[in-house]
């Protein structure tokens, strides 16, 4: 099934509607297909991952999480600083080409929640740290 194909049921319908977002609608028709078939193999996501709507819905969900700086120090000021329009296409592009190499993520340990002297990992990854970005 495609996101195309993924479109808000009719009226009385006893399908359940699917929002109009693009993005969520690529997600429910994902879901539907692994639904449907557990043992199906997603052979075709890269494109999808590419996607300018993708990107962007990703960077607005780092944006308000309000990432912490990985590897590489990049906060998020500092991404808007740089421009994320002009970031999210440098990082389409990399994509696209093959060239993305992301950074490994951040190490840290936090304390255990109710426990003395114990700690957890925690991965911290950067925050898209791509091609001139890297350089901020």
């Amino acid at each position: 099934m495609s996101a195309g194909q993924a479109s808000p049921a009719a009226s009385g319908s006893r399908e359940p509607r699917v929002p109009r977002d693009p993005v969520r609608a690529l997600q429910h028709a994902l879901y539907r297909a692994a639904k449907a078939d557990p043992g199906r193999r997603f052979h075709a996501l890269f494109d999808k991952v590419c996607r300018r709507d993708v990107l962007q819905r990703a960077w607005v969900a780092v944006r308000d999480n309000n990432g912490a700086p990985g590897i590489d120090k990049t906060t998020v000021a500092q991404v808007e600083e740089y421009g994320v329009d002009r970031l999210l296409d440098e990082v389409a592009a990399e994509l696209r080409e093959r060239r993305y190499r992301p950074l490994p993520a951040r190490r840290v340990l936090i304390p255990k929640p109710g426990l003395k002297d114990q700690y957890r990992p925690l991965s911290i990854p950067p925050l898209f740290a791509i091609g001139s970005c890297r350089r901020l």
